[in-house]
C-alpha cells in the first residue's frame, strides 16, 4: 500500500497505487482509504471535508470540488465498489454510494446536495420486500440539479439537464433534453440557437461582463467577430470552445465569467474562483 499525507492540512490518502497529477491541489480534512488505486488528474482540486472509501477511484483532469464530499457508504468494501469521473467536471457536497460501480463521464456537474445511490433494501426479500443492487452511469455533458437523487441502475444519457429536487428512477434516454420531477420526466428537447440569436446572446454576455470588469477594476480590450471574441491578446472561439494567444490576469477573469454561461475554456491557468 502507498501513503500520501499532509498532517498540516489533515490529509490522509492510502491506496494500493496513488497517482496525483500535475498542478493538482487539495483543501483540508481529506480522508481517502481504498483497496485498489486512487488517481486524480492534472489541475484537479479536492476541496474541504472529503471522505472516500472503496476499491478503485479514478478522477480525471480539471475536476473542481468545493466542500463536503462522501464517496463510499454502505457496500464500500465490495469488490465492485468503483468510482470514476471524467475530465472537466464539477462536484460539491455530494453523497455517492458505490456498493456497485458509478461511472461519470466528461463535463458533468453535480449540484449541491445531489445523492447517487447504488443499493436499496430493508426488510426480508423472503417476505416479498424489495432489494436492489445496481450501478449507475452518467454520460457526458449532464448537469444534475440541486438536491436531486439518482437511484439504482439508472443510466443518464448525454447532454441532459435534470431539474432541482428531481428523482431519477429509470433511464433518461433523450439526449440534449431537460428532465424534472419525482419521478423525473421528460420536459423538453434543447434546440441550438440560430446564428442571429447566438450573436445577440454573445453580445449580451459581453455587455454584462464589461460591467463586471469595471467592478473588478480592470479594463480588458474586447472585440467580437462571431464566433470569435478577442480579449487583449487572446482569441476565444465560442463554438469550438477553443482559444489561442497570450493569457493574462484579465483573460483569466473573462474565462471565469463566461464559464457561468456554459462557455468553459480550460488552460493550465486555473479559473479565478477555484480557490475562493
Amino acid at each position: 500500500m502507498q501513503l500520501y499525507q499532509d498532517k498540516s492540512k489533515n490529509i490522509f490518502i492510502r491506496a494500493k497505487e496513488i497517482h496525483i497529477g500535475n498542478n493538482t491541489s487539495f483543501g483540508s480534512n481529506i480522508y481517502v482509504d481504498v483497496k485498489g488505486g486512487f488517481s486524480i488528474g492534472d489541475r484537479s482540486r479536492l476541496g474541504y471535508n472529503v471522505k472516500i472509501e472503496g476499491r478503485d477511484i479514478f478522477i480525471g483532469k480539471d475536476l473542481y470540488h468545493s466542500e463536503g464530499l462522501r464517496i463510499g457508504g454502505g457496500g464500500h468494501t465490495n469488490p465492485t465498489a468503483n468510482f470514476s469521473i471524467g475530465d472537466r467536471c464539477t462536484i460539491h457536497n455530494n453523497y455517492i454510494n458505490i456498493a456497485e460501480p458509478v461511472i461519470v463521464g466528461n463535463d458533468v456537474g453535480l449540484s449541491l446536495d445531489v445523492s447517487i445511490l447504488t443499493h436499496g433494501y430493508w426488510l426480508s426479500v423472503l417476505e416479498g420486500f424489495p432489494a436492489e443492487f445496481s450501478g449507475i452511469t452518467i454520460d457526458d455533458g449532464t448537469i444534475i440539479g440541486y438536491r436531486s437523487t439518482i437511484l439504482m441502475g439508472v443510466h443518464i444519457y448525454k447532454n441532459i439537464v435534470i431539474g432541482a429536487n428531481s428523482v431519477a428512477t429509470k433511464n433518461l434516454t433523450n439526449t440534449n433534453s431537460i428532465y424534472a420531477g419525482n419521478p423525473a420526466r421528460f420536459i423538453k428537447e434543447v434546440v441550438p440557437l440560430p446564428k442571429e440569436e447566438r450573436i445577440k446572446t454573445i453580445n449580451h454576455i459581453i455587455d454584462k461582463y464589461k460591467e463586471i470588469a469595471v467592478y473588478h477594476k480592470i479594463n480588458p480590450n474586447i472585440t467580437v467577430n462571431y464566433p470569435y471574441i478577442h480579449v487583449n491578446k487572446c482569441k476565444f472561439d465560442v463554438e469550438k470552445l477553443e482559444f489561442s494567444g497570450k493569457e493574462d490576469e484579465e483573460t483569466d477573469d473573462f474565462r471565469d465569467y463566461v464559464r457561468k454561461w456554459g462557455l468553459r475554456f480550460y488552460s493550465d491557468r486555473p479559473f479565478k474562483s477555484v480557490y475562493k
